[in-house]
C-alpha cells in the first residue's frame, strides 16, 4: 500500500481553508463558514465506505441538535473517482439525496484539501471553532457499528463543550473506518 503525504494539520493550529463545489452546485469556502457559525464540523466521507453508512444517522442527529446553536457539519469527499467506488459529484447528488443528508457534502477532487488537514480514513471528524482553529479530530464516537451503544460520543462531547466555553476533554482520537483511495 502507498502511503502519501499529508500536512496533517494538529490540534490547536488553524484549520486549512478551502473552496469545493457541492452537490447543490455552489462552491463552498471554509471561511465564509466560519463568518456565520460558532462552529464547523468537517467529516472526511464518501459514498462507498460501510463506516460512513454506519454513521450517517447519527451525523444527521448532531447536525440537527447543534444547528440552532450555529453549528453546521460539512460532508467531505475526497475518494478518487472510478467506477467501482462511485465517486463523483452526480454520484454524491444521488447518495445525499437517497441518505437524507442535512448538511453540505462537498467534494475534493483534487484531495489537496483532505491531505491539508490530514484525513487518512473515512469518517475522521474535524472540529473547527469560529477562529479557524482545529480543536477536535478523529472518531465521532468509538462504537461505530452500535448506534444505540452508550459509550464516548467524541464529537458531540466536544461540540458541547465548544459551545459551553471548556475545555474539550478528548481533542484527538484515532480514526477508525476505510482508507481514503488516493490517487497517485
Amino acid at each position: 500500500m502507498i502511503r502519501l503525504e499529508t500536512i496533517d494539520t494538529p490540534v490547536g493550529s488553524y484549520a486549512p481553508d478551502f473552496e469545493l463545489p457541492g452537490i447543490d452546485n455552489q462552491v463552498h469556502h471554509l471561511r465564509r463558514y466560519l463568518e456565520n457559525f460558532r462552529a464547523v464540523g468537517v467529516v472526511s466521507m464518501c459514498n462507498y465506505c460501510p463506516y460512513v453508512n454506519f454513521y450517517l444517522d447519527r451525523l444527521k442527529n448532531i447536525q440537527a441538535e447543534f444547528a440552532h446553536q450555529r453549528f453546521t457539519l460539512i460532508g467531505m469527499n475526497a475518494s478518487d473517482f472510478s467506477e467501482r467506488t462511485g465517486s463523483s459529484l452526480a454520484s454524491m447528488q444521488a447518495f445525499a439525496q437517497e441518505k437524507g443528508l442535512n448538511f453540505p457534502y462537498l467534494w475534493d477532487s483534487t484531495q489537496e484539501v483532505s491531505r491539508s488537514f490530514g484525513a487518512i480514513k473515512t469518517p475522521t471528524a474535524f472540529l473547527i471553532d469560529t477562529h479557524g482553529i482545529l480543536r477536535y479530530r478523529g472518531q465521532i464516537d468509538n462504537h461505530p457499528q452500535k448506534s444505540s451503544f452508550l459509550g464516548e460520543n467524541y464529537l458531540r462531547n466536544a461540540i458541547a463543550a465548544l459551545f459551553k466555553g471548556e475545555d474539550i476533554l478528548v481533542p484527538e482520537t484515532e480514526p477508525v473506518g476505510t482508507s481514503i483511495i488516493w490517487r497517485i
